[in-house]
């Protein structure tokens, strides 16, 4: 198959990557705002360079990637959903709630797929976790607690456009909580601080957060977010439950130590960032990409999952804004 990628930054170079490993993928075009970035990249990746998202759709890949800006996000899946062409992007699906409405309005009923980058759900820890739950293993949970935490925090100009930290980087907690779970939030009470660099508070955002999620079966999750992990870069999501209790991202790289005496550091080097970390759930993610477009499978991630994650991000940013509790049905209803 042939399939189109717009946007050659970090993210996108990494799916380009993964793209030209992949069997079923005989052509990759490459195109970028920045033409030569996309003519350098497409040049070293063995991709073919294409001048514009004009000549990429008239291409007519049979299949778009998108890693552009999120703002770009909405007119590009609904262009290619337009013409037929199965998208994957992303997230988030649009910068805002509205934004993503549109797009769902706009896809659904059409026929074309749209899946949206939430790759946890492709990493195998993630996987068994939710299989655990589904066979009911663990019996009743009782406690969830999820951290993402960065090791250092993202150029102070990315900050601005990020969206925050609950819709930039919880939103995958509340992704996977969702999918791991089966179950949806109800409600959730979030919190902020600053005390690092000046530039996230000057964007009205925050470089440590927390919520408290209730399920809608009155489980309780707690997600920690930070950009200043110093220790290294630690994604966990910890599933208690009244039988057994299991923990994914626990293993010889997690950047914690033990402070019991005798117990040795963990064996190997923390991962440095996202990319490291979820290698291969990138890979199955757009190996999966590639079962879509030919027909195989069906989108395992839509837009409207997509939506349901950033309710729950909104929500936290309106419960820190106005220290309280916020419903996600308030949310809901606008």
């Amino acid at each position: 198959m042939r399939l189109g990628l717009a946007g050659i930054g970090r993210i996108g170079t990494a799916h380009a990557r993964i793209l030209r490993g992949i069997p079923e993928v005989e052509s990759l075009l490459v195109t970028d705002l920045d033409p030569e970035r996309a003519r350098v990249a497409a040049a070293g990746l063995g991709a073919e360079f294409v001048a514009d998202l004009d000549a990429l759709f008239a291409s007519a890949p049979d299949g778009l990637v998108i890693a552009t800006a999120t703002d770009s996000h909405p007119e590009l899946i609904g262009r290619a959903v337009a013409a037929g062409i199965p998208v994957f992007c992303e997230k988030p699906v649009a910068a805002d709630l509205a934004g993503t409405l549109k797009v769902i309005e706009a896809t659904e009923g059409s026929g074309v797929p749209v899946q949206i980058g939430f790759q946890r759900r492709f990493d195998a820890g993630y996987a068994a976790a939710r299989a655990a739950v589904a066979s009911g293993e663990l019996g009743r949970l009782h406690t969830l607690r999820a951290t993402t935490l960065d090791p250092a925090p993202p150029p102070a100009e990315y900050v601005p456009r990020s969206g925050g930290l609950f819709r930039d980087c919880g939103v995958h907690d509340f992704d996977i909580i969702r999918w791991v779970t089966g179950r949806e939030v109800a409600e959730v009470y979030a919190l902020g601080t600053n005390r690092g660099a000046a530039f996230f508070a000057e964007a009205g955002d925050v470089d440590t957060g927390a919520a408290v999620l209730t399920l809608d079966d009155d489980t309780i999750a707690l997600v920690s977010a930070t950009r200043y992990n110093g220790a290294g870069y630690d994604v966990r999501l910890e599933l208690l439950g009244e039988h057994d209790s299991i923990a994914v991202g626990l293993d010889e790289r997690t950047p914690l130590t033990s402070a019991e005496p005798g117990i040795d550091r963990p064996a190997g080097p923390p991962y440095p960032h996202f990319l490291k970390r979820f290698a291969p759930a990138y890979v199955r993610e757009l190996e999966t990409f590639t079962q879509v477009v030919a027909g195989r499978s069906p989108s395992p991630c839509t837009p409207a999952d997509a939506l349901e994650a950033f309710y729950v991000a909104e929500a936290c940013e309106i419960s820190r804004a106005e220290h309280r509790p916020v419903a996600l049905a308030e949310v809901r209803s606008g």
